[in-house]
């Protein structure tokens, strides 16, 4: 971990709000979708949720391509990786949307993400589904 990055250690009701925010920016640009995409293992607890508030019932979860239909889920778009690996398999890149919790400040963000919050460039988000993964249980925060 870099020096002074600090631990945001995000509850259950702040990722349910910021997903609930999420829903409502697709829904202002009249976005909709037959499918979730996302990769494991950051994305799919986040395209579950999504898929819920979406009343979508298919989630496709590592695929070889992204249906030009599917919405790709993922936590936080942080250096974007993900979001480049991703649209090369998009079957249709233009339209492809990207929809994350978090957003990492100062990146150079394509016009297909979509995002519920900006991060402060010091925090690493430690999610509720994350915690056993950083040795702590969910009682400690």
């Amino acid at each position: 971990m870099k020096k002074g990055i600090v631990h945001d250690y995000k509850n259950w009701s702040e990722i349910e709000s910021a997903i609930t925010r999420l829903v409502e920016k697709l829904a202002a640009k009249k976005l909709q979708f037959r499918t979730i995409s996302t990769i494991s293992r950051g994305g799919l607890v986040p395209a579950r949720l999504m898929a819920d508030r979406l009343g979508i019932k298919q989630i496709l979860v590592d695929s070889e391509s992204v249906p030009a239909d599917s919405l790709f889920v993922d936590d936080i778009y942080d250096s974007g990786e993900t979001f480049r690996k991703i649209i090369q398999r998009a079957d249709d890149p233009d339209s492809m949307v990207f929809a994350t919790i978090y957003a990492r400040r100062k990146q150079n963000y394509p016009k297909q993400l979509v995002y519920a919050e900006l991060t402060r460039d010091t925090e690493y988000i430690v999610y509720p589904w994350d915690r056993f993964e950083h040795g702590m249980p969910y009682e400690a925060h």
